[in-house]
């Protein structure tokens, strides 16, 4: 991998660390999955240590959980 995956659920938490993120972070430098609208995303995140959202996945593989908008179980629905 080489570049980070910011998964989020489009919650005001998740939204507002996204656009914190993306001033850090230069945009082709992380790929943004939101995954309330890619469900077909959501094994790949827990595969990858995804335990809620918003959460990063470094190119290293480790996942940074930042603050806490929701579990992967209430994404899922």
């Amino acid at each position: 991998m080489s570049k980070s995956v910011f998964y989020h659920a489009g919650c005001p938490v998740c939204v507002s660390a996204e656009q914190e993120l993306l001033q850090l972070i230069d945009s082709s430098n992380v790929e943004v999955v939101h995954l309330g609208d890619n469900q077909s995303r959501i094994a790949e995140a827990e595969q990858a240590g995804v335990k809620s959202v918003p959460a990063l996945l470094t190119p290293n593989g480790n996942v940074l959980h930042i603050n806490y908008g929701a579990s992967l179980a209430d994404v899922k629905g």
